[in-house]
């Protein structure tokens, strides 16, 4: 399959440039009639009883998924800027699901010259930050889409591509199990990232990283920077850098993010 160059690309991210890089009513029935009636009522009653203790029990998995775990909720919607023009929004959110998590997000993108694009991805993780799944889409003139499924530190790819015969499988091996999923213009993945930073050690801290629209694994190396200002506000800061690239991400006191820039290219993703 041959990979295109993310230069001639005019949707690919920086980070992917860096790797290339659900009443009754009537009268009083007879006994004869009311009898079955109510006899009717218990597999009613128990099926209310096993759905009532399925929801306990996912509530119950959800908290002990929020409660151990380095993540956190979130939800918004960020503007997409290079050189201050808009080009494009995303809107996410972060929440638990089953004994874990989701981070899921759909950006809306429109580039002078090309086609309007649209992007989604959901990306399934467990409390630590570890990605079990992720799922992705992306439509243009064309409509392409691929599943990877984590196992430890391998991710197994199956991409179907917009005209071909049959997917494309491919497995990559990482040299960690916490693989930090960054793909192409879906900026709330940077949030996930700034929340399995170990803020409690702080420093510089390197990740495996995939960009699944790429088929590209690599590094990044991760590192806190203190207070940051934008906007007449402080805020905490942390840098992404590979070997080409370096990115700022600006967060609340949460840990969540508001704003990214690569000074590089003069790109901006701010929340609003």
């Amino acid at each position: 399959m041959k990979r295109r160059n993310p230069s001639e690309n005019p949707y690919a991210s920086e980070v992917e440039r860096a790797c290339v890089v659900c009443s009754s009513k009537g009268t009083t029935m007879t006994k004869t009639v009311t009898q079955p009636l109510r006899a009717a009522r218990f597999p009613l009653i128990l099926t209310c009883l096993i759905l009532l203790g399925t929801s306990l029990l996912l509530h119950a998995a959800q908290k002990k998924a929020m409660a151990g775990s380095v993540l956190s909720a979130d939800k918004g919607r960020f503007n997409i800027l290079v050189d201050g023009k808009l080009l494009g929004r995303e809107e996410f959110e972060i929440v638990p699901g089953g004994s874990g998590w989701v981070a899921k997000g759909t950006t809306h993108l429109t580039v002078e010259g090309s086609p309007a694009m649209t992007v989604t991805g959901a990306l399934a993780l467990q409390p630590d930050g570890a990605p079990v799944s992720y799922d992705w889409t992306s439509q243009s003139d064309k409509t392409n889409s691929a599943h990877v499924a984590f196992e430890g530190s391998v991710a197994k790819m199956t991409l179907q591509m917009a005209g071909a015969t049959r997917p494309f499988e491919q497995d990559l091996s990482f040299d960690s199990r916490i693989v930090v999923v960054l793909d192409n213009n879906l900026y709330h993945q940077y949030g996930v990232l700034s929340q399995i930073y170990d803020w409690s050690h702080r420093g510089e801290q390197s990740f495996s990283v995939l960009i699944p629209q790429q088929l590209t694994p690599g590094t990044i190396h991760v590192t806190s920077t203190g207070t940051v200002s934008a906007g007449g506000k402080n805020y905490e800061g942390l840098t992404v850098k590979t070997n080409d690239i370096e990115l700022l991400l600006y967060l609340d006191g949460n840990h969540h993010l508001v704003r990214l820039e690569v000074p590089a290219s003069k790109a901006a993703v701010v929340r609003e």
